[in-house]
């Protein structure tokens, strides 16, 4: 029954090359998607035209919806950080779906996959505040008033440090229920009642990432705000 596993063979290439990951699947997977992502972006960039037409067009669609989205939410220096949301956006969400494909598993329905995504994000907006503002950063950690620093320290990074374990147990949790459902659905009543929960969960994947990538933009978005 392995070898009927749509990525079998190339587990077997990866594995030879890398055999630390012959027991990590999921990074097999993530990387398919990352590939698939590069080869798209490859396949547009090359033919790019004045007057978009097909993929080109749907792909400037997503990317400027995105973008003033991020606009209502982060402000003017949104377009700084559409590379990584955008990547974030998009990486989560074919790895969301990729699950749902007959044999394969959502990347994201392993907990080590959504942790690095998470911590990606909490070392970015980090990176972002400390560029923004330098060692002036650290007044967002010391509350508005400097004697209450020594209570505010603590709590600050104890809210800073659950970001990510928040991130990302709430998008591995979703996607990790939703495979098992549509997995225990499928065995036992094969073609007809795992239909609607197929549509359930495609509309999931959305939700999810849709609130993985607006938490990062507040995150990022608060650290680059003066601290009161």
């Amino acid at each position: 029954m392995e070898k009927l596993e749509p990525l079998f063979y190339l587990n077997l290439l990866v594995a030879k090359i890398f055999p630390a990951l012959s027991h990590d699947p999921q990074v097999i997977y993530a990387l398919t998607v990352v590939v698939i992502l590069a080869l798209l972006g490859w396949r547009i960039g090359r033919s790019l035209q004045t007057i978009p037409r097909g993929i080109q067009n749907f792909a400037e669609m997503c990317v400027q919806g995105l973008l003033e989205f991020m606009e209502g939410v982060m402000g003017h220096h949104a377009r700084d950080h559409l590379p990584i949301i955008g990547s974030a956006a998009f990486l989560i969400l074919l790895c969301n779906l990729l699950g749902l494909l007959p044999g394969f598993m959502s990347p994201t329905s392993n907990y080590n996959t959504t942790l690095a995504y998470a911590l990606t994000i909490f070392i970015y907006y980090h990176y972002i505040g400390f560029k923004r503002h330098g060692v002036a950063y650290i007044k967002h950690f010391t509350g508005p008033i400097w004697w209450l620093a020594p209570l505010m320290v603590p709590i600050e990074l104890i809210g800073h440090f659950a970001r990510p374990l928040s991130l990302s147990v709430r998008l591995f949790g979703n996607i990790s229920g939703e495979d098992l459902v549509i997995m225990i659905l499928a065995f036992l009543i094969p073609f007809i009642v795992p239909l609607p929960m197929m549509f359930f969960a495609i509309f999931g994947s959305f939700i999810q990432t849709f609130v993985f990538c607006l938490l990062s933009m507040i995150y990022i978005a608060g650290a680059e705000e003066e601290a009161h």
